[in-house]
């Protein structure tokens, strides 16, 4: 055991010994004493996993020296994949004759991954004894296809003649492997400049009644290989085979010059619509303003999938010729052709695309201009915003209103006058909440938004009340101490909606400085539904990341000597979860005796307890064992036991 151990580290010295490649080194090669105690390892008695830890190396270090003691293993059904792993790489050409010498002497499994040794080293002296092995008439499917394929890999001409005949004599069972291995001949030829020979394979194998891969294949290489590629194509565009129209077509993609786009347009209008479909994607994929005008006709006639599937190619091409035929689509009174027009015209990139989507914003027809207005969002043009404004005071209520919107989303602070002007000119509560929302979308871009406030607080003494409660609505978004101020002075508006909406933005704030107002028109307010109201934000602002948990269980204190209803007992509850605190703990688990919040009463107790757990487990546990008697729900149940198992 020791002697094993000790083999075992000499492996691992060896290799941070032998200079084993990183980023930013250089291979060090082994010496001839580091080889020989790796070689060492693969004679003696070491174990299997030894043995392939140093087989493992040698494929790094291994040197002519380990060959022969590698290749001893070639027959050994255990060791026999990773010897082959060891020998590959070695640059020696000893390696090659020891693969060669294999061939007649094992069988099985030793024998494929052998074969399949010889095609990675494209060992060209290989192909005639792997010819005579195919020519066996007992070989085993298994071997068979190893050697197909080791010849495909060698793929020289020799290899490829012994395919080719062995082609015309296999099984249907060993036919796809063979032609496997001549398309990666036809491969390995053509990379080496003899195309004709790489043609000769392809034509072969189309002529063949093969599975359709096979001629697909080939078609497909002899369309890339060879000097009349365009002529097959043209050919095969008017089969009435689909799979090798459509291999043809396809193969078109990989193929550069206007040829080929007018190989591709010449026949479109003379195929069936399912063929021109699979036409039309090749060109919007090969991506030649070429192929526009054919489009560009079959966009505006024929069966509906053919239009909608040229109008999706224009956007592909992305040429800005295709804007005025786009846009005159637009106006289709087929909704899908209008709506595949919209879609492509918003992926046009370029300026054209730009200026023609305002032409339709400052256009008569209010169809149209809704569709520009879309567009206008959609290309986020934010260089539309003048025309948005102007059409922000159109006569039409819609135009109004979708401008105002797009004028939030691509506008920036420097839109704020023009917004205010709108807000002190509109009257109807549609046109002031467009406004509002505008204002509000552009207020929270700003990166210090309170600075804004005074803006707005100049404009409440001027205003009519419609127009106060938007400004009263934007000021709740913009926050800070001049927004609550001027929200505050109008919670005692004799105006009721202004009245209502000063409230209405103060229960909405997000920040703490609200927290006392509130809590005053929740003790003091003559009105129920207000008490309700103003309750809810207070409980609502213990959410604050600002606030000490100190402060939040003083507000949940408060919040809870007031609390009538069982929608303010779930809302506290919920916030109470997030206090990482034995009082809160202690606050949650007292509604759980009521049956009406038992279950939200459960959930912020386990919610706490997965916060303390590790400071106080005593509590804890005690809190969840209640817990787990009291609740049926199967997620709090989970989350109770994960949490007792924590606290024991």
């Amino acid at each position: 055991m020791l002697k094993s151990k000790i083999k075992y580290m000499l492996i691992i010295a060896l290799l941070l010994a032998c200079g084993v490649q990183t980023f930013g080194q250089t291979v060090v090669p082994a010496t001839k004493q580091e080889v020989d105690k790796l070689v060492a390892v693969l004679k003696s008695n070491a174990e299997i996993k030894e043995k392939m830890d140093a087989c493992r190396l040698l494929s790094i270090v291994g040197t002519k020296d380990a060959i022969s003691p590698l290749a001893s293993l070639l027959g050994d059904e255990q060791l026999s994949h990773m010897a082959r792993y060891g020998l590959e790489p070695i640059p020696e050409a000893a390696v090659d004759e020891a693969f060669r010498n294999a061939l007649g002497k094992l069988k099985g499994r030793p024998l494929v991954g052998v074969i399949g040794s010889i095609g990675v080293r494209r060992d060209a002296k290989a192909v005639e004894p792997l010819k005579e092995m195919l020519m066996q008439h007992d070989l085993d499917d298994d071997v068979t296809s190893a050697i197909v394929r080791a010849l495909g890999k060698i793929g020289n001409s020799a290899a490829s003649e012994i395919l080719t005949t062995a082609l015309e004599h296999t099984s249907d069972e060993n036919r796809l492997a063979v032609c496997e291995g001549l398309f990666r001949c036809a491969e390995n030829l053509a990379s080496r400049g003899k195309r004709r020979e790489a043609v000769a394979i392809y034509d072969q194998m189309r002529k063949l009644d093969s599975p359709h891969q096979v001629r697909a294949g080939a078609l497909r290489g002899a369309i890339l290989t060879s000097s009349s590629g365009l002529k097959l194509l043209q050919e095969h565009m008017r089969s009435d085979d689909y799979i090798l129209f459509s291999a043809a077509v396809q193969t078109a993609q990989e193929l550069t010059g206007t040829g080929v786009t007018k190989t591709l347009t010449e026949e479109l209008n003379n195929l069936p619509a399912d063929n021109q479909i699979l036409v039309i994607q090749t060109l919007g994929k090969r991506a030649d303003a070429e192929a526009l005008p054919a489009l560009f006709s079959l966009a505006k006639r024929g069966a509906k999938s053919v239009r909608i599937a040229s109008i999706q190619s224009m956007s592909e091409i992305g040429d800005a010729a295709a804007v005025p035929v786009l846009v005159e689509l637009l106006n289709e009174t087929d909704s899908e052709i209008s709506e595949a027009a919209q879609e492509s015209l918003a992926s046009v990139p370029g300026h054209q695309a730009d200026q023609a989507v305002i032409e339709m914003v400052n256009s008569s027809q209010v169809s149209l201009r809704l569709t520009a207005l879309e567009l206008v969002s959609r290309r986020w043009m934010t260089s539309s915003v003048p025309a948005l404004l102007k059409a922000a005071a159109d006569n039409d209520q819609k135009i109004r209103s979708s401008a105002l919107r797009k004028v939030g989303e691509l506008g920036s602070l420097t839109e704020l006058p023009a917004l205010l002007d709108l807000l002190i000119k509109f009257k109807t509560s549609q046109d002031l909440s467009a406004v509002e929302r505008a204002l509000s979308a552009i207020c929270m871009k700003a990166d210090n938004r309170e600075s804004y406030a005074p803006k707005l607080t100049g404009l409440l003494g001027r205003v009519q009340p419609m127009q106060k409660v938007a400004l009263l609505h934007v000021l709740g978004v913009i926050g800070g101490a001049d927004s609550l101020g001027a929200v505050r002075a109008e919670i005692n508006n004799p105006n009721e909606v202004v009245r209502e909406a000063a409230i209405s933005a103060l229960c909405s704030w997000k920040t703490a400085d609200a927290a006392p107002h509130l809590l005053a028109l929740a003790k003091e307010s003559p009105f129920s539904s207000r008490k309700t109201t103003t309750l809810r934000g207070y409980i609502n602002l213990v959410r604050d990341e600002s606030l000490s948990t100190e402060k939040k269980l003083e507000m949940c204190r408060e919040a809870s000597a007031l609390i009538q209803r069982n929608e303010e007992k779930k809302l506290l509850l919920g916030v109470l979860g997030t206090v990482a605190s034995t009082e809160a703990l202690s606050m949650a688990m007292a509604y759980m005796g009521d049956p009406l919040v038992r279950n939200e009463s459960c959930f912020a107790v386990v919610a706490i307890c997965e916060k303390i757990v590790l400071q106080k487990p005593d509590e804890v546990a005690d809190a969840i064992g209640k817990v787990l008697k009291s609740t049926n729900n199967r997620n709090v149940t989970r989350r109770a036991k994960a949490i007792l198992d924590k606290a024991k």
